[in-house]
């Protein structure tokens, strides 16, 4: 049966026996058919892979080194207002000095992006400068301990710019670092001075208060109280002195009293008593006398009483209303009893002396009685200033709490105030915590990107891979038969005779010509991928850029 009859629904597929000899072999075979392919797969993958390198430019990275320096005065004399966290401090400060308005700056001073800026808005350079800008922390060299060092790098096409790029970059991490402390140093002593003004006005206020407090209640505070009591003492000894003089007096007008009578009954009995002598009243005798006892009684009784109670009590109030109208009382029976006495005595210098006597003894009993007042006014007032000194103490112990809290606040402040003049002193003159240049901008020699080995291997390993893939693709495709094992795999009927190949000798000299030019063109085609390869690979700028335009300017 000839082959394009046969269905290939009918075809069978090779089956698998499972030996890797077979296996390798039939790989190898599919590759020396398919040699070609793989060839020039390979070498056009490796070639168009070096001429993309070629065009991409080289590009440099200078890096510096920023360590943070310890401030020079120790910390015991001069406290610093601020402690460096490197974390959060590069983050700030890439925030200022990565600005929209420092890095266009940027661009234009150095000329960066020449390209770029023709077809590119200024976002877009923004983007590009950030993305060449590296700032990372460094490791610190004892575990445990915050970073204290950074690396701040820039990448551009030319190694000078980039250098000068990276020391232009350190120098504004430097300066916005000293400008950031000598600002945080000034603000902490403005508002710290602020603090400290409204703390003095305070204490002011407080002791202001305490002033006040003070001539508000004069006479009734804690300090006041000994002589007070003293006072009272004296007060007391008084009225007792006032009280015996007035009961003297009273027992001296009573004894005058009697001897007037005395004189005036026997001046009567040697007359005789007429019809036009007035008649004397013995109720009005009855009446002093009664009511000079009341009177005693009552301000006995009125002393007892405030032995157990406040002056304030409505007993004691109702008691003095008692005694100040029995005092009224007495006061208008006196008043009446010496013109009673003159209209019905006779005008004797004896009984005139003694009446003189009674009148001096009178105003003196008057005066007396004016003096004990006056002394219980003014024990009341004792008394009363003695029973306030309690509630005064705990209120000028608030005060007192209160201004002592006062002066230690304005104390700590005038102490952190004091503290903060210092550390910004210190920092205006830069001899607090900064940055240093630890390691200046380097000067590249060798690019940072692109990493051509590491692409041209890439580039050659791709190459290989996807020209084996083609050929065991296109064998995959193919419907040819190389072995008579293929051929009774895939027909249905068996195989009965098999011809040999036979060449003539022109085929076989034909064929060998042939053989020989194949392997003339694959090793030297392989020889001159292998030799782009590896002569751009290995070879410095200059010499890739001259194999460039040797190999690829006259293909282009």
């Amino acid at each position: 049966m000839p082959l394009h009859q046969i269905d290939p629904m009918q075809i069978r597929e090779p089956e698998d026996d499972g030996r890797p000899l077979d296996t390798l072999s039939a790989v190898w075979t599919t590759i020396l058919h398919r040699r070609w392919w793989v060839l020039l797969t390979a070498s056009a993958v490796i070639l168009t892979g070096v001429a993309t390198l070629a065009r991409i430019p080289n590009r440099y990275t200078s890096e510096a080194t920023i360590v943070i320096t310890r401030q020079q005065v120790p910390e015991r004399y001069v406290v610093p207002t601020s402690t460096t966290d490197l974390i959060k401090d590069l983050e700030t400060m890439q925030g200022e000095v990565l600005s929209r308005t420092r890095l266009l700056s940027l661009i234009d001073e150095f000329g960066l992006y020449s390209k770029e800026r023709k077809r590119s808005a200024p976002e877009q350079l923004l983007e590009l400068v950030r993305s060449d800008i590296q700032v990372e922390p460094l490791a610190p060299a004892a575990a445990g301990k915050e970073a204290d060092s950074f690396k701040l790098s820039f990448t551009a096409e030319n190694p000078t710019v980039a250098q000068e790029v990276t020391s232009r970059l350190a120098s504004l991490f430097i300066l916005n670092n000293v400008k950031g402390r000598e600002d945080q140093a000034v603000s902490t002593t403005k508002f710290l001075n602020d603090q400290l003004a409204s703390a003095q006005e305070r204490l002011s206020d407080l002791e202001q208060n305490l002033r006040d407090f003070k001539m508000q209640h004069l006479g009734e505070l804690p300090e006041q109280q000994q002589g007070n009591l003293a006072i009272l003492a004296g007060l007391q000894g008084q009225l007792q002195n006032t009280t015996s003089a007035i009961a003297q007096a009273e027992q001296q007008r009573a004894y005058l009293e009697s001897l007037i009578n005395t004189l005036r009954g026997l001046a009567r009995r040697d007359s005789g008593v007429t019809k036009s002598d007035p008649p004397i009243d013995p109720q009005l005798d009855s009446g002093i006398s009664g009511a000079e006892a009341r009177l005693a009684y009552l301000e006995n009784e009125r002393k007892t009483l405030l032995g157990f109670r406040p002056p304030y009590d409505p007993e004691v109030a109702k008691l003095d209303d008692y005694i100040a109208r029995t005092k009224a009382l007495l006061q208008k029976l006196k008043t009446n009893r010496p013109e009673a006495e003159r209209a019905a005595e006779p005008d004797d210098a004896s009984i005139a002396q003694l009446r003189g006597q009674l009148e001096s003894n009178r105003v003196q009993v008057q005066n007396l009685t004016k003096d004990q007042d006056r002394l219980k006014q003014a024990i009341e007032q004792y008394q009363n200033r003695l029973n306030q000194t309690p509630v005064r103490e705990q209120q000028l112990a608030g005060l007192l709490q209160d201004i002592e809290l006062g002066k230690q606040h304005y104390a700590d402040l005038l102490a952190k105030e004091q503290q903060s003049q210092l550390a910004t002193t210190l920092e205006k003159q830069q001899g607090g915590q900064q940055f240093r240049l630890l390691e200046p901008p380097s000067l590249p020699t060798l690019p940072s990107s692109p990493k051509r080995m590491k692409l041209g291997l890439g580039a050659g390993a791709a190459g290989l891979a996807l020209g084996f893939l083609t050929a065991f693709w296109a064998e995959f495709k193919s419907r040819a038969f190389y072995t008579e094992k293929e051929v009774s795999q895939c027909c249905p009927l068996p195989l009965v005779v098999g011809l040999p190949l036979f060449w003539t000798p022109a085929e076989q000299r034909k064929y060998s010509r042939l053989r020989v030019c194949e392997w003339i063109v694959g090793s030297a085609l392989t020889v001159f991928v292998a030799a782009v390869e590896v002569l751009y690979l290995s070879g410095s700028d200059m010499v890739r850029n001259a194999a460039y335009l040797k190999f690829f300017g006259g293909i282009q």
